[in-house]
């Protein structure tokens, strides 16, 4: 969809952030769906993203670091939607980033990018934080979001050309807020005298 305008270092960092949003989104909070709740199911979305071989083992151990990074993932994207900023989570993905053996490595071009060194659920939890090192250092980080909304918090890509939209939809998540708003601005305390 993008292809005509994009050139192939464009399509890699789109391609980073869309991996970062379907990941953070494997959590619907407004239903309880968890696509990567097992350490099976885990596996399975990671294999078919070729963050990883679908044959390698992941345990109850990788699952809690999986959705520990998702968790803080999202808190970050919440902050790029004007939330406060979650430090905890940055914490979090301090002491991820710490565990992450990352080297630079150079394209045909002579281009340098950030390289995962280990394979397995390691492997696969690196390559997420080097698109989100890449999303930061080509400039497209802000524009992913987490919806405003607290039941939802649905991460998305804000193309407006402000950068100031708040919800994953102004249909669904941006009308449910604002009536919210506008009902606690008409509230009363009692029925009239």
């Amino acid at each position: 969809m993008y292809d005509e305008w994009m050139d192939d270092s464009s399509k890699e960092a789109f391609q980073g952030i869309e991996l970062l949003r379907e990941f953070v989104n494997t959590h619907d909070l407004e239903t309880g769906a968890d696509a990567v709740g097992s350490p099976a199911e885990l596996r399975l979305w990671l294999a078919d993203h070729a963050l990883m071989g679908a044959q390698e083992s992941i345990g109850p151990a990788d699952l809690a670091r999986g959705l520990e990074l998702r968790e803080a993932l999202r808190a970050l994207l919440r902050a790029n939607a004007g939330q406060d900023l979650d430090h905890a989570a940055v914490d979090t993905l301090v002491r991820m980033g710490r565990n992450a053996r990352l080297g630079i490595s150079f394209d045909d071009g002579g281009r340098a990018e950030l390289t995962p060194d280990p394979v397995g659920v390691e492997g696969a939890l690196s390559r997420l934080l080097a698109s989100v090192f890449q999303a930061q250092a080509d400039g497209s980080w802000p524009r992913l979001k987490a919806c405003a909304l607290d039941t939802c918090q649905w991460a998305f890509w804000d193309a407006s050309k402000n950068r100031s939209r708040a919800w994953c939809s102004m249909a669904v998540c941006g009308n449910r807020s604002k009536t919210r708003s506008y009902r606690n601005r008409h509230r009363t305390d009692g029925p009239p005298n």
